[in-house]
């Protein structure tokens, strides 16, 4: 890959070569949309949707605090 290399001035006024953008350009792909639906396929109703991100986030919505909080 060839990094761009772009002149620019410091805060003192002093011409400084800094890398311009090296990403490369276009259109990021989205998922969970159209027909493709992510994880959201697997699941048909909003209930099973809920439970699922209420597992995987057990530890912010869960009553009992079984984290690193709980101290044993």
């Amino acid at each position: 890959m060839e990094y761009k290399i772009v002149e620019k001035k410091d805060f003192k006024g002093n011409k400084v070569k800094v890398l311009a953008e090296t990403y490369e350009s276009g259109a990021p792909e989205t998922l969970g949309c159209g027909e493709d639906l992510g994880w959201r396929k697997n699941l048909a109703s909003r209930e099973q949707m809920l439970n699922y991100l209420q597992n995987g986030e057990r530890y912010f919505y869960s009553s009992d605090w079984y984290g690193s909080e709980r101290k044993r």
